[in-house]
């Protein structure tokens, strides 16, 4: 009676354990495909946003510029700013309003990038109304960039260089401590000369989610 108790209990745990085991195989085999589903799901297309304002040149420069980096880029035909994103008491364009309006367009699918000339501004610490070249949310499906405030010879870089910069802020990474680095905190001031490139911090996180750098 004690063997045929035993015997039963073995047969019990060995099938358990092959049903255990198996069940462990197929969990490692779904692991190893979970690198690339999280890779494509951060890999966000960018639609670019001129508006009427900005010259053909600045556009097509800036639209070259973005897609030898991103992956996935397109191009809306260029359309007139909204009058509701105006605040005609400093004859400038609320960032934050227009980064609204873009967002709602975007509904979550893509990175709505928006191209403007005119002063843009948003609220700060040290002012409500608070002049800026760019404003990206970290993370965010949509950014801004004006060249109003853009100075120098190398104006046209400095536009590469901030729109990277909100860019990147959409795809989640913070300002950067590094004073060379494309992600450094401008606190209302001009440093773009001094900076050279994304940092070996930020850079290894922009691969990863599928830019060309």
């Amino acid at each position: 009676m004690f063997s045929s108790i035993n015997m039963k209990t073995i047969n019990f745990i060995a099938t358990f354990l092959i049903i255990t085991l198996a069940f462990s195989c197929k969990e490692k085999s779904n692991d190893k495909s979970l690198p690339k589903t999280i890779k494509s799901r951060q890999q966000k297309a960018i639609v670019i946003q001129p508006y009427s304002d900005l010259s053909q040149t600045q556009a097509d420069f800036i639209i070259a510029e973005i897609k030898k980096v991103c992956p996935d880029v397109k191009v809306n035909a260029s359309i007139p700013l909204p009058p509701t994103a105006y605040y005609a008491k400093n004859n400038r364009y609320r960032a934050d309003s227009l980064i609204a309006i873009q967002r709602r367009i975007a509904n979550g699918k893509y990175t709505l990038l928006g191209l403007i000339s005119k002063d843009i501004s948003a609220t700060n610490k040290r002012a409500k109304d608070f002049g800026i070249m760019g404003l990206g949310f970290s993370p965010g499906t949509a950014c801004v960039v004006s060249t109003f405030r853009l100075r120098g010879k190398n104006r046209m870089e400095k536009f590469r260089k901030v729109t990277l910069h909100e860019l990147a802020h959409a795809e989640g990474l913070p300002h950067c401590p590094d004073p060379h680095c494309y992600m450094r905190d401008a606190k209302g001031k001009d440093y773009l000369d001094e900076e050279i490139d994304f940092c070996k911090i930020c850079k290894p996180i922009l691969i990863k989610k599928g830019w060309k750098l």
